[in-house]
């Protein structure tokens, strides 16, 4: 029996650490698993949405995007113009699209007028118009700061009939070995295709549709394409080109709103109704934020933003990336698994002493201080999972706190079936909040000992019937029973007419020796309150005699596969018995021992010698409790003995 309870105890913490190691490796997969399959998924088209979105995908994003949201900035871009060619200056100058003279009007205007840096046409301009203004516009690409748009579509799973082929390419640079695989373009008429810097603009949409990441450089055919606003930060903002460690896709980080950001209308360029200085020496993106010109995208900051935006967010990105302007970055991937282990560990020590409510709400604090954390490392780290550590508290949530609550339940059960007859309530309780994982495991305990027994049981029950002496019987053994539960005691078990109880066992008491004498107190006055009233229904007066002793014993549950018992063995046990037997000597019904004596602190007491008990090889001394005190309450005063000393053999 004591096997098969050792073998249990034994395998709820084996389970416990089962959880535990699973709920890490859901963090685990979130930053390193999750993330691999992430950047495959990335590139893979949008119509193939939703084959490639995984299980944490769509939450780890939603989270970021929340953040994002509330780190955006609105504080002024003054390294960026965005002239737009908006609905005010489509009403004014006429539809899209417009004659190749005025976009070339508009492209020197900036350049001359303004003093901008640089100039990127958001516009893809895939044929020739056969006016003037397309070799205008061509020559001012090929020998200024201007950098002309290309499409790319990345339809790689080929959804399409035909894959796109139009216009010319250009563009490509060396200077990149690395890039996203497109499966079409959409180039610019051949003179425009001439330009040396020329800037790519597709884009691969999350599977909620969103644009959280571009394609920094494109791969068609063995050639490497700049994306727009990295052509055009390699062209006009100086120090050379940009460097990359990452040449394939870039998270956009979205740190400034829309508002951030210097919004003009090419119709009031065009007429020169800008003072010239507010827009000098910035980069110019031309661009369309027309709902007509269906040029408008979904962002983490908003459902609907002109592609136009996006194109300024990446160039603001950029050139925060060239100035060394970017947060320092941190190693979010390893913060996010070290606090999941520190949180799934926490929660695996914590969770046996705590309810399932308390669980749950250790396990809600420390999601929000992983959000505050979250919040700031995001900032730092383009690649890490933010949704992690959530995953895991949620398997905990999920898994942990069942199991551990079932533990609980199966252990209360455990606990209650053994103890519910031995045990008071109280007790009972502290061993289920207790942190042992079985208490009832046979454990070296310092405890007191308490035998009692009937005197003449026999001549009391032998001239009664059957009825009668078996109602005795349990009337005596509740007087015994009641207050050794009331005083704390652990009932050991019944001896006929008698009974065996100690304290100590199986938690610890301090004062354990002066609970067992409390308890003796009381049994006395219980026993002489029912004497008297059997006294008055003409019987025998009842006796009860009783040997008490401390000392450190093995307490546990022992017994066979076939029955098992709590209880209490070594030599203050034994001793214990004897001094019970030696009280049929004296006239005291108390016999107490000298271990109990050296451990009470709230009782006074009587010598009476020394006795010679079977089975010791010296006389042990005898007490009984000093009947001059009303109240037990004082050190051991008295040690002279009542009685002449008898140190004869006696059993």
């Amino acid at each position: 029996m004591l096997r098969v309870a050792e073998s249990r105890s034994q395998a709820r913490p084996h389970g416990r650490w089962v959880i535990a190691a699973l709920a890490f490796l859901v963090t685990l997969w979130s930053q390193y698993g999750n993330l691999a399959q992430l950047s495959f998924a990335s590139n893979a088209p949008a119509g193939a949405a939703g084959t490639r979105a995984d299980l944490l995908f769509l939450p780890n994003e939603r989270l970021r995007d929340a953040f994002l949201r509330m780190q955006a900035s609105s504080a002024p871009e003054p390294r960026i113009l965005v002239v737009d060619i908006d609905e005010a200056s489509l009403t004014e100058l006429g539809p899209w699209p417009w004659p190749r003279e005025r976009l070339a009007h508009l492209v020197e205007i900036l350049l001359t007028e303004y003093g901008a840096r640089g100039v990127a046409l958001d516009i893809v301009l895939p044929s020739a118009s056969g006016t003037p203004g397309d070799m205008r516009l061509a020559l001012l690409a090929r020998h200024g700061p201007v950098v002309p748009a290309q499409a790319f579509d990345f339809d790689l799973a080929g959804t399409r009939p035909q894959q796109l082929r139009d216009g010319h390419l250009g563009g490509a640079t060396p200077l990149y070995k690395e890039g996203i695989p497109a499966s079409g373009y959409v180039g610019n008429y051949p003179a425009l295709a001439a330009a040396p810097q020329i800037g790519a603009i597709g884009f691969i949409p999350d599977p909620d549709g969103a644009l959280r990441r571009v394609p920094l450089l494109t791969q068609f055919e063995g050639r490497h394409y700049p994306a727009l606003a990295l052509a055009l930060v390699n062209c006009c903002a100086g120090n050379g080109p940009l460097e990359l460690d990452n040449t394939g896709l870039m998270r956009v980080p979205y740190r400034r709103d829309w508002s951030a950001y210097t919004v003009v209308s090419a119709a009031d360029i065009l007429a020169q109704r800008i003072v010239p200085s507010s827009a000098a020496r910035r980069l110019v993106v031309v661009g369309s934020s027309s709902l007509g010109m269906a040029d408008r995208v979904e962002t983490p900051l908003a459902a609907s933003r002109p592609g136009l935006g996006v194109q300024a967010t990446i160039l603001s990105a950029l050139l925060d990336r060239q100035q060394g302007k970017t947060p320092a970055p941190w190693p979010g991937r390893l913060i996010a698994c070290l606090f999941a282990l520190a949180s799934v560990v926490g929660c695996m020590l914590l969770f046996p002493r705590l309810s399932a409510a308390a669980s749950v709400g250790l396990l809600a604090a420390g999601s929000a201080v992983w959000l505050g954390l979250a919040y700031v490392v995001s900032a730092h780290d383009p690649d890490f999972a933010p949704v992690g550590p959530l995953a895991t508290n949620l398997f905990l949530l999920a898994v942990a706190v069942p199991y551990q609550w079932q533990v609980a339940q199966g252990r209360s059960r455990h606990l209650l079936q053994t103890l519910r007859q031995y045990v008071a309530p109280a007790v009972v309780e502290e061993l289920l909040r207790s942190e042992e994982d079985d208490p009832l495991c046979p454990r070296q305990r310092d405890v007191t000992t308490l035998v009692a027994d009937m005197e003449g049981y026999t001549g009391q029950v032998e001239t009664l019937p059957v009825a009668e002496a078996a109602q005795l019987t349990r009337d005596f053994l509740d007087c015994l029973t009641g207050p050794v539960i009331d005083h704390q005691g652990t009932l050991d078990k019944y001896t006929g007419d008698g009974m065996m109880a100690f304290w100590g066992a199986p938690l610890p008491l301090e004062q354990h020796a002066d609970l067992a004498l409390d308890a003796a107190h009381a049994i006395t006055r219980r026993v002489a309150n029912l004497s008297r009233q059997r006294e008055r229904a003409g019987f025998k007066p009842l006796r009860v005699r009783i040997g008490i002793e401390s000392g450190v014993a093995m307490a546990g549950d022992f017994g066979t596969s076939f029955r098992s018992i709590y209880t209490a063995v070594g030599d203050s046990v034994n001793t214990a018995a004897r001094l019970e037997q030696v009280a049929r000597d004296f006239p005291h019904n108390v016999i107490i021992g000298p271990g109990a004596v050296a451990r009470a602190r709230r009782h006074r007491f009587v010598a009476l010698g020394e006795r010679l008990l079977r089975g010791k090889e010296k006389p042990t001394p005898l007490y009984t409790f000093d009947t001059s005190m009303n109240h037990p309450g004082t050190p051991l005063a008295a040690t002279q003995p009542a009685v002449p000393a008898d140190t004869r053999p006696h059993a």
